[in-house]
């Protein structure tokens, strides 16, 4: 299809604007109201041209075949240019003060030579609306284009912003006209992203310096995996704003990744190696640091043989950091202790996946939800934990697509939910055995997918017999007509998705619970099948996926490939020019008792807090009290830190070079933006040092030299390379060759299983590892707060705090006037593990007999609280059921 523009030829696309068309071919054509990421609106009138010899809109003007358009007209460009000089009258002259750069009225004016205007009258007076740390309302600059309510409802889907008043006074407002602080804007920042007059900005965009440069890179908050473009000004971060060619985030991006930054640059940055003498840690030099640790390892591994030393990489880390850690472990050290923060999040997923399908990993990517009519989303809290995928699937929601919750909370999603399966903590298998039951009694299965690509129907069928609903109701405590009603919307969706997260995993049988899970999906027979959604699992921190996709665990190399396959080790063996350790290492859990056990003698900790984010934190510290030697890499001194004995100071992923992999599988560039600080390294280099100082050459160069030889070991990486990534974008896993691309659906030729089927599991419900009794009556469930990350080390060093300054106990307003505790009234919480006194907030989002909280704040350590009981499959530690008791502090 073919239009014309000013005599010129040019193709278009189906859908596509007029505005659309002249853009692709390079031709500027000035907007105010314009943005792609939300629907056309054709207020501003600024980008008026001739159409088959009328006057039109370009940006709401379909295009046709045979459209002749025209720019040249002198009648249209007064219209054009009159209607620009009309809003400029109603501006104050400093609209047009502002850098061309940020701000395109100024470019407007700049298209049509405006640096006045011939119309009169009263310029705005309205004032300024500083409250938000980050959101900061110019009232005066605001020209009512609409853009800002439109990216707030049809992007982010929060519907905090509206216009208000009539004619000249209309103006942009947050709520109900309260302070902008105060309103339930979540700080995406869409809106100030989006403003085309400098109305809405932020600080930094305040600063009248000329930024100096961008760097395009991946977030290194939540596993979404959301590219950013970073912008500079003097060596320092400035700016950061979504990328809108974007594939999984379209532009968008949360408060954390849009502007939680200055963390960068925080006073207590570690920019030197600290080394404990004399009870204290004390700056010293690289040298004496890594020689120290080489002489520690050194004489620990002759005493005492090498699986007394074990390592804890970082899903924090980057892939490349992560290939030359479990590198280092098995060929230096020669063990295979390592594991990762997996362990404590995802481990249930990758075991389940790989038992239900081949492969460990979601079975989809994020783009197949456009093509979802029913969400089944469960155990995971997207609009606070992963806040882009949230505000997709909020979308997904308003646009008329079914939506289970299956929660203990009634979080955001809940309450917009067509059912919301409320159950008990721990009860998650009983409630996916009902639901399939239910699925088999309706008849909602794909029989001849059940015939010709699953096997297990028979066991599964025998053991359902036992998951009517009146007695998962008896479980749960959900009743048995919203079980039904759940049932009956996903099984009579044409094209359902499962999303999940770690109120899925986090538990005493959270392997059995995704592997229960999964058979919703196969009884559906949606996983594998052209144009299905599949199943996803929404990872915690920024390369969970790729931390173990790169073989940081104890008994698997790169790919998943198991430790205990001789010719698997073979191969490596020969590339690394060292042998690989044939028995399998410990788990973390594992190497905490082997600590205290006196059989683990050193801990080596890459970018984890384990002595704040790990369950039962007395036991962590215990552990590590024990070892004879704890080195820890960071960036700041976090509690690891500060019982270490070797402190390394680390980079951020803000200055690093490498890869991430998000939850669904997308293997995406991280680029340097900054130099780290003083003294401080990459994880990769800190290695490289290490094993040099050690007597050993790792063999790889730099990151990309790394990936290349990943790629060679393993099958699945084969096709990936930091070259083919910079020249063609995210590639999914898995990618074996690099003439093929990789594979965003998985199993559409054959499930990886032996069988080549995919396996239904027979699982019985089995008991959390505690329950609420006369000592201990609430069940605590532990989780995650929108505006901070993890355990807050970044997040607590930028102006997130001014919104969330502490954590605080969620407790049901029953509950709370039965104890006689008022909102941020103390609260003392009790378990059988340990002891924390927070301020309470009161609200119905818990259940009565249930209580919330987040382990964010190192002053308030959540996790004292939390049991060591764990998955029986992968050691995953049960953070979402732990007995306590109240009382008031």
């Amino acid at each position: 299809m073919r239009l014309t523009i000013d005599g010129t030829a040019a193709d278009y696309r189906e859908g596509e604007t007029v505005l659309d068309v002249m853009r692709s071919i390079g031709s500027y054509v000035p907007t105010l109201c314009q943005d792609d990421r939300i629907s056309p609106r054709g207020s501003c009138r600024i980008c008026l041209v001739e159409v088959d010899g009328t006057t039109a809109a370009a940006c709401t003007t379909p295009a046709s075949d045979g459209m002749v358009v025209r720019r040249d007209n002198p009648h249209v460009r007064l219209a054009a240019r009159g209607a620009l000089e009309l809003i400029v009258s109603e501006l104050p002259p400093r609209a047009l003060d502002v850098p061309a750069d940020r701000s395109e009225l100024v470019r407007a004016c700049d298209h049509f030579g405006i640096t006045t205007t011939s119309f009169t009258g009263e310029a705005h007076r309205r004032g300024l609306d500083h409250s938000h740390p980050y959101v900061k309302l110019d009232r005066d600059l605001c020209i009512a284009c609409g853009r800002c309510v439109a990216m707030c409802s049809e992007v982010q889907g929060t519907f905090a912003l509206e216009l208000v008043g009539r004619g000249f006074d209309t103006v942009v407002s947050p709520g109900a006209g309260e302070p902008w602080v105060d309103s339930p804007c979540v700080g995406c920042g869409g809106c100030v992203d989006s403003c085309p007059t400098g109305a809405l900005s932020e600080p930094e965009l305040l600063d009248p310096r000329p930024l100096t440069g961008t760097v395009t890179t991946t977030c290194g908050y939540c596993g979404v995996g959301c590219t950013l473009d970073v912008h500079l000004r003097g060596g320092e971060v400035a700016v950061i704003t979504p990328t809108r060619s974007a594939p999984v985030n379209r532009g968008h991006a949360c408060i954390k990744g849009r502007f939680a930054h200055t963390f960068t640059r925080a006073d207590d940055r570690l920019t030197t190696p600290l080394i404990r003498r004399d009870g204290q840690l004390q700056e010293t030099s690289w040298d004496d640091a890594l020689g120290f640790v080489a002489d520690q390892l050194t004489a620990i591994r002759a005493q005492h043989g090498p699986d007394a030393i074990g390592m804890i990489s970082s899903a924090r880390a980057t892939n490349e950091e992560n290939y030359l850690a479990q590198k280092f472990v098995r060929t230096v050290i020669g063990t295979n202790t390592i594991d990762n923060c997996s362990r404590l999040c995802h481990a249930p997923s990758a075991a389940g996946l790989t038992a239900s399908f081949g492969l460990a990993g979601g079975t989809n990517c994020l783009d197949d939800l456009d093509r979802t009519d029913c969400v089944l989303l469960a155990g995971a809290n997207p609009t606070e934990a992963h806040p882009v995928v949230g505000a997709r699937i909020k979308q997904l929601v308003l646009g008329g697509a079914g939506l289970i919750v299956i929660d203990p909370r009634e979080t955001e999603l809940a309450a917009l939910a067509d059912v919301h399966l409320r159950l008990r903590p721990g009860t998650n298998v009983a409630a996916f055995n009902g639901l399939a039951r239910l699925l088999l009694d309706h008849g909602h299965i794909a029989t001849d997918f059940l015939t010709e690509r699953a096997a297990g129907l028979d066991e599964l069928t025998a053991v359902l017999h036992d998951y009517a609903p009146e007695r998962v109701s008896e479980i749960t405590g959900l009743t048995t007509a919203d079980l039904t009603q759940a049932a009956e919307l996903y099984g009579q969706a044409t094209n359902p998705a499962i999303v999940y997260g770690l109120g899925v995993t986090e538990h005493a049988h959270g392997t059995d619970g995704v592997r229960t899970l999964a058979n919703l999906a196969i009884l559906r027979g949606t996983v594998g099948t052209p144009g299905c959604c599949g199943i996803l699992p929404l990872r915690g921190q920024n390369n969970v996926q790729g931390a173990s996709d790169m073989g940081a665990l104890p008994d698997l190399l790169p790919g998943y490939q198991p430790i205990t396959d001789p010719r698997v080790r073979e191969r490596f063996a020969r590339v690394w020019g060292s042998p690989v350790p044939e028995r399998p290492g410990l788990r973390i859990p594992q190497m905490f008792d082997a600590a205290v056990a006196g059989e683990l003698r050193a801990l080596y900790v890459i970018g984890e807090d384990i002595a704040q984010s790990d369950p039962c934190t007395s036991h962590v510290e215990h552990a590590l009290r024990c070892c004879d030697l704890v080195v820890c890499h960071d960036l700041f001194l976090s509690r690891t830190a500060e019982l270490a004995d070797v402190v390394l100071p680390a980079a951020n992923f803000l200055e690093k070079d490498g890869t991430f992999v998000n939850f669904d599988r997308r293997v995406q560039r991280v680029r340097p933006a900054l130099d780290p600080p003083g003294a401080a390294k990459t994880d990769f280099d800190i290695l490289r040092h290490l094993a040099h100082a050690l007597g050993n050459d790792l063999g790889c160069a730099g990151p990309a030299t790394a990936m290349d030889e990943c790629a060679a070991l393993t099958p699945t990486f084969g096709g990936i390379s930091h070259a083919r990534l910079d020249h063609e974008g995210p590639l999914h896993w898995p990618c074996p060759d690099t003439d093929r691309p990789g594979q965003p659906v998985l199993h559409l030729d054959g499930f990886a299983t032996p069988d080549g089927r995919a396996h239904l599991a027979a699982c019985p419900y089995l008991p959390p590892g505690e329950q609420a009794d006369a000592e201990f009556p609430f069940l605590l469930v532990t989780g995650r707060r929108l505006v901070h990350y993890n355990t807050g080390s970044m997040t607590r060093r930028t102006p997130d705090t001014e919104l969330l300054p502490a954590e605080t106990l969620d407790v049901h307003p029953a509950d709370a006037a039965l104890l006689g505790l008022t909102d941020t009234a103390p609260v003392e919480v009790t378990s059988r593990w340990g002891s924390v006194t927070m301020p309470t907030r009161t609200t119905r989002e818990v259940s009565q007999g249930q209580v919330f909280a987040a382990f964010h704040f190192a002053t308030t350590p959540t996790n004292a609280l939390t049991s060591p009981h764990t998955d029986s499959a992968t050691g995953c530690p049960e953070y979402k059921v732990t007995a306590v008791a109240l009382r008031p502090g």
